[in-house]
């Protein structure tokens, strides 16, 4: 969710430093401009026209509990870090790892879940039992989620294929033409638990843990919702928004 997501080249992240300083994300009055991939149940997803999941809650919440509302925009992923940088919006939420890359050009404050990388399979492959099984073989991954690189670094003999959207991913093992996939966690074990088509892997290939991106050049922003999260966990919400869409993970 990125979940679940990993930053792009090296090349983007010279353009975003350059763009954090030349542009500010200034949240305008009580509103909050928020970008999201809504794509990756259960953190974000359309249901019924309307967008919903934990991501989508906890943030409604946060906001409430700061005295904002939300204006939510969805985007592909790997628009959401550069998104924040232009100033186009204030906040990015979508499962986003918080990683070294990505903290040089955004802040991110408190952690609000900790999740990971698994890998999917078949639910009748009884032959491959963890990452390490899949040498050379095909797994598929989302463009600009933290599972690129990691694959990349840590597992060059596996053959990559990568693909815009989440449920394409599951869609290729399904199918046939890719031998496992790699995502966050959460969305993991959704997809296992209400389609039955694929399992997870048991052993966890990372940990991580999840942030909501905010411009450098707004501490306060970031300072607020850290309070806002510290005030939501004090009185019981945050756990109740966790049972609700993260139980059983």
């Amino acid at each position: 969710m990125q979940n679940r997501r990993a930053f792009l080249a090296s090349a983007l992240l010279a353009t975003s430093l350059v763009l954090c300083s030349a542009t500010s994300a200034m949240a305008a009055g009580n509103v909050l401009r928020i970008a999201t991939d809504a794509t990756f149940p259960p953190m974000e997803f359309v249901e019924n026209g309307k967008m919903t999941g934990f991501d989508i809650e906890l943030t409604e919440a946060l906001a409430k509990q700061m005295g904002k509302t939300v204006e939510w925009t969805q985007i592909d992923f790997k628009g959401l870090v550069p998104g924040v940088l232009s100033g186009r919006f204030d906040m990015a939420v979508s499962a986003i790892y918080i990683t070294d890359e990505r903290a040089k050009v955004v802040d991110f404050g408190d952690s609000y879940y900790a999740g990971g990388l698994v890998a999917m399979v078949k639910a009748d492959n009884d032959t491959t039992h963890s990452i390490d099984d899949l040498a050379g073989k095909k797994v598929s991954v989302q463009v600009g989620t933290k599972s690129v690189g990691f694959l990349k670094d840590n597992y060059p003999k596996i053959e990559r294929i990568e693909v815009e959207k989440n449920e394409q991913m599951f869609n290729l093992v399904e199918v046939g033409r890719a031998d496992a996939a790699v995502t966050g966690l959460p969305a993991a074990y959704q997809y296992a638990r209400t389609k039955g088509t694929l399992k997870v892997l048991p052993k966890q290939i990372t940990t991580e843990a999840y942030g909501m991106a905010v411009s450098k050049s707004e501490p306060e922003l970031t300072a607020s919702l850290n309070k806002a999260l510290a005030a939501l966990k004090a009185d019981g919400t945050y756990d109740q928004i966790v049972k609700k869409w993260l139980s059983n993970k």
